[in-house]
């Protein structure tokens, strides 16, 4: 059985979980990293030099990096999730490489400054600057889906999970935000996928 190596209130573990539960697996959910540790053990290690979640275990074959686990995943069981067409698979992979690039690292400072920081001790000029690079960010996407009600293109695929993933957090927290039309109307729609609500809309800490 597949192994889903990672903590559940992490948005890379969740893209994994999300993936797998939409392409209908079966998995084992395994907690490791943060409270839970396990990621510093020898074990851990030998499969992960990283040391970092997630980590997918399919059968004897190991694999890390959100993702590459995501992309592996789909080719390896969802037809409609990764495309055969080289230009419409390229453009999925896009809008996965740049949550990576461009997103995370802003997205970081305003979740961990507003959800895991207590309230006295919050950096505000951190949190606002993160905020606005986010922001600034996520104009480009809401134009990209004035023109597609996917990330994927006409239909959900592979490159609205690691997006997906984060964007739950960015609407759940209680931060300002400009209205951008497209990008709330694509989150609504995840939202009415069941394999999201499982696997996205756990707990924020």
């Amino acid at each position: 059985m597949l192994k889903i190596w990672g903590r559940k209130n992490s948005s890379n573990v969740r893209k994994a979980l999300w993936c797998a539960e939409e392409l209908g697996l079966e998995y084992e959910a395994i907690d490791a990293g943060g409270a839970f540790g396990v990621v510093d053990t020898p074990q851990y290690r030998t499969l992960n030099p990283n040391g970092r979640v997630p980590m997918i275990e399919d059968g004897d074959f190991v694999l890390w990096e959100s993702n590459t686990i995501v992309r592996y995943l789909c080719a390896k069981h969802g037809a409609s999730w990764y495309p055969t067409d080289l230009q419409a698979r390229a453009n999925a992979e896009k809008w996965m490489d740049w949550t990576t690039s461009t997103l995370a690292e802003p997205f970081k400072a305003v979740f961990w400054g507003i959800v895991r920081t207590p309230a006295e001790q919050r950096n505000w000029d951190a949190i606002n600057a993160g905020r606005n690079a986010c922001i600034d960010a996520l104009g480009m996407v809401d134009k990209a889906l004035a023109e597609q009600p996917y990330l994927s293109g006409n239909a959900i695929g592979m490159g609205d999970i690691p997006l997906g993933s984060f964007i739950y957090a960015w609407f759940e927290m209680p931060i300002e935000r400009p209205a951008m039309p497209h990008l709330e109307a694509w989150y609504q729609r995840l939202q009415q996928r069941p394999a999201y609500r499982k696997a996205v809309m756990t707990a924020l800490t």
